[in-house]
């Protein structure tokens, strides 16, 4: 039976996550917003398209280069500060991007806003771990994530909405004000973690042997997807013979499962990390198989985008939660790593992806993916046997998972 102060533990914890959802939705939503309002910003500032996809590159660069750097400094503040300070400054540089009147201050404040962000996330998913049961930190991870995937889903598409009916300045207002909110809410709500030691102490931990394989597989796991799902439009065109609105639906089917396997993939990772990595790799490889063999049929390459989105992004908890793990005392740090891994993942991915279809054939690209995917599932298979470091295991003392605490004498917040 749940005592007065078990209640209101578990209520501020669904709070924390609910804080941290909103969050990360809003930046998500920013993150991404400039491709589908990546010709109305062109017309806009009297720049080329091209010139104007530079905003996203610089939002990629921020959180790959700038949110591990801001980490680095920050590990000694308590995480509710870095909290604080990282969204007040996202709200910053967002305003930033609605008064710009041209293409620089727009770029500059995107790679200012990707840093932050990348700083959020590393202080976010310490906070949703520190509000989590053991055994729930999994579940914990896969709230933060999962902003990111709904803002994919719903975010985005209604941000594009929303622009060519007001202008790109109006989609961005919308976020700046859900951005707004969000920092208010973190101010109320966000609970304080003490820092942890120095850069060097985290290093140590953090950039471990054990700990660059399982980002090796971050790497491989989005070079994959991104491989493939970056030319996904011309292969439906292509192949599938889908066109003109229908895209979209396509899309939307792609978005849902990414969002659900975001969300449900924290329960994955609670019961067993490593094994859902190998699930998760083989999934993955398996859907882009399907999806060449069967592209042709819509109802069937529609399944299948829909199980790649699923698995793809049910082994973000389990990504993030081995990482941290295994980095024990350098979690702090190590939690701001993935996010790099992954856009390295994203750029050279779709980069590979180019490259194999520059002969007109989109389907290869798909065979790219696929290549990379059946990489990365021996590398899932070897980092499964890795452990975390013998002299301090933060999160559990298993390899992926803590036992509960008998209902009697458990003191910690549950999340649900």
């Amino acid at each position: 039976m749940q005592t007065t102060s078990e209640t209101r533990g578990k209520s501020r914890a669904h709070l924390v996550l609910a804080t941290l959802f909103v969050a990360t939705f809003a930046m998500g939503s920013a993150e991404l917003l400039v491709v589908g309002l990546l010709d109305l910003i062109a017309d806009s500032l009297g720049v080329s398209l091209s010139t104007t996809g530079g905003a996203l590159t610089a939002n990629a660069l921020g959180l790959a280069i700038g949110g591990p750097a801001l980490t680095i400094l920050t590990t000694r503040l308590d995480r509710r500060t870095v909290l604080i300070s990282a969204m007040s400054l996202f709200v910053i540089a967002n305003l930033a991007v609605v008064l710009s009147g041209g293409i620089g201050l727009l770029i500059a404040a995107r790679f200012v806003a990707g840093a932050v962000q990348g700083l959020f996330i590393a202080a976010g998913f310490v906070a949703a771990m520190s509000v989590a049961s053991p055994g729930r930190q999994g579940r914990a991870i896969s709230v933060v994530i999962s902003g990111f995937a709904v803002s994919t889903a719903v975010g985005v598409p209604l941000g594009t909405l929303l622009g060519q009916a007001l202008g790109w300045r109006g989609s961005f207002v919308a976020v700046l004000v859900l951005a707004t909110l969000a920092l208010v809410a973190v101010v109320a709500i966000a609970p304080s973690v003490p820092g942890t030691s120095g850069p060097q102490g985290q290093a140590r931990y953090a950039f471990a042997p054990r700990v660059l394989a399982v980002l090796v597989l971050h790497f491989l796991l989005f070079a994959a997807l991104f491989a493939a799902m970056t030319y996904i439009v011309p292969f439906l065109g292509a192949v599938t013979g889908v066109s003109g609105s229908l895209v979209g639906v396509f899309l939307l089917v792609y978005g849902v499962a990414t969002a659900v396997g975001a969300i449900g993939g924290g329960r994955f990772a609670d019961s067993n990390a490593a094994a859902t990595l190998i699930a998760g790799s083989v999934g993955v490889a398996a859907s882009l198989l399907a999806l060449y063999l069967v592209g042709s049929v819509a109802i069937l390459a529609a399944v299948a985008l829909f199980a790649l989105g699923l698995f793809a992004m049910a082994t973000g908890p389990s990504l993030q939660f081995r990482v941290v793990s295994l980095a024990g005392p350098g979690g702090a740090l190590a939690s701001s790593l993935p996010v790099s891994a992954v856009n390295v993942g994203i750029a050279l991915g779709s980069l590979a992806g180019g490259v194999a279809i520059k002969g007109g054939d989109a389907s290869i690209a798909i065979i790219t993916g696929l290549v990379i995917a059946v990489i990365a599932i021996p590398v899932a298979w070897a980092t499964s046997h890795l452990d975390p470091p013998t002299d301090h295991r933060p999160i559990a003392p298993s390899r992926d998972s803590a036992p509960p605490r008998p209902p009697e004498r458990a003191t910690e917040m549950e999340t649900s």
